[in-house]
């Protein structure tokens, strides 16, 4: 299959217009200097209008003015919610803001000669198939019956993800949540679709139609404000009960989410706000989740030295396409599953993950909560009180939330705040033990030397500039679970 418009990848291979040559330079004339990339962010400050005059410039100008992601903006950002899908966001676009236009009045167009990943790539993305190879690996445990304290035991307290397969199964919202049926809850109401509202018969024609790279996602965090209906159909998991977050009542950040998606649409790479575990409950459909453990960084990822912000290849299928046969180069293979309808995943706090949907109108329902286990570290995210790294509330909120969370702790949970001072104290006292611990045998060396001065064979540096072998009595006191220093504790849970 072809791009639409003639456009090929920058390999040499097929991209001339016919007669061997690039129409590039002719296209472009001076600006011919300039990256794709750089010529695309120009574009994007252009009005529709000069966008359109643009495109009567040359083959090259016209191919990259077609590129859709262009309209879609436009859509997202003019229209505010006041459109109709119909077939591509350009006609979308034209159709609304046009008198007379018709969505597909205008017969397709190839140029030749047009070489450019920027507009390749997002094509290829948007066209290809799922592999089937990815769908292969499934390695997370599947539990049912968990008691709290099994669960905690096995999976909370050692941070590892888990499937339940006895909870969503047993929600009204399985045999209700047909796309009729939600049709009929947001009747008239808008829902939440990449941070604009828009109807909901709108999204579900959007979602039947669309070919974008990465589809917009429903990700609607006040689904039962307005549709209260939906929040008595699936209820949290026992295991899950424990919210300390809920203590600050409606000042409680962002917690609950109704997400919606046609297929290949998901959440790119991210770990949960404010040091949060999560749980995600698939109602309809199924979703393929890969996930690595909080200290390993997924290839292609890069995220900044504070965490705030994250730089990864710009859709879901984009990763898989480039990055998915090296999952294994950053030191670990990652942690897999196909999450299926009527299964629950628990994500543990800090675990990068993304989710692509595998089936059109997948249906689930994810809710983020702070137990007394993940406490400790949800109180140690909050005091930094930085607003880039705290997330969910307003921004003029987020410095104060530590404050306000340990306001409401004090006052309602006093017992789980005066666990966690106990366990942070412990570990105080155990690396400060560790501490003169290692300096005990630091000193040994030093009285050991001649009166002469001379350092004893074992303690001179090694020759080649190697590091310098342990004593076998340090050595002896790291492997029983001591330390050779005092930098930092856990709040005497594992990690």
């Amino acid at each position: 299959m072809a791009h639409p418009h003639g456009v090929q990848p920058v390999l040499g291979l097929f991209g001339d217009d016919g007669e061997g040559r690039s129409v590039r330079g002719a296209g472009l004339g001076l600006l011919a200097t300039l990256p794709d990339e750089a010529l695309m962010a120009i574009l994007e400050q252009l009005p529709a209008r000069d966008l359109a005059r643009l495109a009567c410039v040359s083959k090259f100008l016209w191919a990259f003015c077609q590129h859709d992601e262009l309209w879609k903006a436009f859509c997202l950002e003019e229209l505010e919610g006041r459109w109709d899908f119909r077939a591509s966001w350009q006609d979308t676009y034209l159709a609304v803001t046009v008198p007379g236009y018709w969505p597909g009045s205008r017969k397709p167009r190839k140029v030749a000669g047009v070489q450019s990943d920027l507009l390749y790539t997002p094509w290829l993305c948007a066209t290809a198939a799922v592999d089937p190879a990815w769908l292969e690996v499934d390695n997370i445990d599947r539990r049912s019956g968990l008691t709290l304290g099994e669960f905690r035991e096995q999976y909370e307290q050692p941070n590892r993800p888990v499937i339940l397969t006895d909870v969503v199964t047993k929600w009204p919202a399985m045999r209700k949540w047909s796309r009729r049926y939600l049709q009929k809850a947001f009747k008239g109401k808008q829902v939440i679709v990449g941070d604009q509202p828009v109807s909901f018969d709108a999204y579900c024609s959007y979602s039947d139609q669309n070919n974008d790279e990465l589809p917009l996602y429903l990700f609607d965090k006040t689904f039962c404000q307005t549709a209260p209906q939906l929040a008595k159909d699936y209820s949290a998991p026992e295991l899950f009960a424990d919210d300390l977050f809920g203590l600050l009542g409606d000042s409680r950040p962002d917690w609950r989410w109704l997400i919606i998606g046609p297929y290949k649409s998901g959440s790119s790479w991210h770990k949960d706000p404010n040091s949060t575990s999560a749980w995600n409950g698939v109602v309809r459909g199924s979703k393929k989740w890969v996930m690595y453990p909080p200290h390993i960084t997924p290839p292609g990822v890069r995220p900044s030295e504070d965490g705030a912000d994250v730089a990864s290849p710009v859709s879901l299928m984009e990763w898989f396409l480039s990055f998915y046969e090296h999952k294994g180069s950053v030191g670990c293979a990652p942690t897999e599953c196909i999450l299926k309808e009527g299964e629950l995943l628990f994500v543990p706090r800090n675990w990068w993950h993304i989710a692509l949907n595998l089936e059109p109108d997948t249906v689930a329902v994810t809710q983020n909560f702070v137990s007394e286990v993940n406490l400790p570290h949800v109180l140690a995210h909050l005091r930094s009180r930085s607003p880039a790294l705290v997330s969910g509330c307003s921004q003029d909120a987020r410095a104060g939330l530590y404050d306000r969370f340990l306001t409401a702790l004090k006052e309602h949970r006093p017992d789980a705040l005066e666990r966690v001072e106990a366990a942070e104290a412990t570990a105080r006292r155990r690396a400060e033990e560790q501490h003169k611990l290692a300096g005990l045998f630091r000193e040994a060396p030093a009285a050991a030397r001649c009166c002469n001065g001379a350092v004893p064979e074992a303690d001179r540096a090694p020759a080649n500039g190697a590091e310098k072998p342990a004593p076998a009595a340090t050595a002896a006191a790291v492997a029983a679970g001591g330390g050779s220093g005092g930098g930092g504790f856990s709040f005497g849970f594992k990690l």
